[in-house]
């Protein structure tokens, strides 16, 4: 099985948003890159996101021009299978469906040699269940990035029943190769850490504005302007140390059991997946992002990230 230090050509498989981030991730750190669709239509959309992506990280001095032009000329897209046989590393970005998952990856592995490193970026699938349908599951794990990746340095290496300890290394170090910060997973559990933390957020949060706490726009700010800002610097653990054990014990007596416990989906999220609400990929989310506010609002989002992202490395460096 290949090394990180063997591994200088990779396939993202899914040029879909993840994918044309994990495209550009790579080629910046010298990797070339090979980002493959099933058509055209595909990497149209594709080359779009990695414009306006390329765009933002030049004018917040992520990157010079000559660097982001050097960077798009380590990328081919293409529609033909011919790539998969060039690869050392593959990272598989299609739709979450076990179906779609299992024939890209038994057409996949049917045709590329063992020693190739094969990952996942289910965003919470069983990574012992999709690799049912991989050839050699020791050489294959999961590999869960954050949106929007090329800003975001999180990755989570989750190892499968079958994952070999290797294989996790392999995974783990290209994560640092990245400038990426990796973590590693064990058992296999549904949503990982990062979706498992979330979720708990977003339905206790969803609890709190149906039950006419607070605003959606104020429990958003109390997230950006209290536990995100907290959380950004130090994690929970952390934060109970800085606090005092014995304040989170004497607090969690009685809150613990004042949160929201409920299953399933909460009340409003169903309701807005239901009359049609995408979000800000088709401008009709819980905000309003008509009329370009669109664009604007992924700007924005973009140059926080860059700026808060770049505060933390200069703090670690210090």
């Amino acid at each position: 099985m290949l090394k990180q230090t063997d591994i200088h050509t990779v396939l993202i498989a899914g040029p879909g948003v993840m994918g044309a981030s994990f495209a550009q991730i790579f080629a910046k750190h010298q990797y070339q890159v090979y980002l493959y669709g099933v058509s055209e239509t595909s990497l149209e959309k594709a080359r779009y996101l990695i414009s306006i992506n390329q765009k933002t990280e030049v004018e917040q001095g992520a990157l010079t021009v000559e660097e982001s032009a050097a960077l798009l000329g380590r990328i081919i897209m293409t529609t033909s299978k011919d790539c998969f046989t060039k690869a050392d590393f593959v990272l598989e970005t299609v739709s979450e469906n076990m179906e779609t998952k299992h024939a890209f990856w038994k057409d996949i592995t049917s045709v590329i040699g063992e020693e190739v490193v094969l990952a996942t970026n289910t965003s919470g699938m069983s990574i012992t269940e999709i690799a049912k349908a991989v050839k050699h599951p020791r050489r294959f794990a999961g590999m869960h990035w954050v949106n929007p990746p090329h800003l975001i340095p999180l990755v989570e290496v989750i190892a499968g029943e079958e994952s070999s300890g290797e294989v996790l290394d392999t995974i783990y170090g290209i994560a640092l190769s990245l400038g990426q910060r990796p973590v590693r997973v064990y058992k296999d559990p549904t949503g990982f850490i990062l979706n498992r933390l979330q979720y708990a957020v977003v339905r206790e949060a969803f609890h709190c504005v149906e039950m006419g706490y607070a605003s959606m726009e104020d429990v958003d700010k109390v997230m950006k302007y209290g536990l995100g800002l907290r959380y950004a610097c130090i994690g929970p653990f952390e934060t109970i140390d800085f606090g005092g054990i014995d304040i989170f014990n004497r607090v969690g007596s009685y809150l613990f059991d004042a949160l929201c416990n409920d299953g399933g989906v909460p009340k409003l999220l169903k309701e807005a997946y239901e009359a049609g609400k995408c979000g800000i990929k088709n401008c009709n989310g819980f905000y309003d992002y008509s009329d370009g506010k669109d664009k604007t609002a992924l700007a924005k989002r973009d140059a926080a990230f860059i700026a808060l992202a770049r505060a933390l490395y200069e703090n670690e460096e210090n």
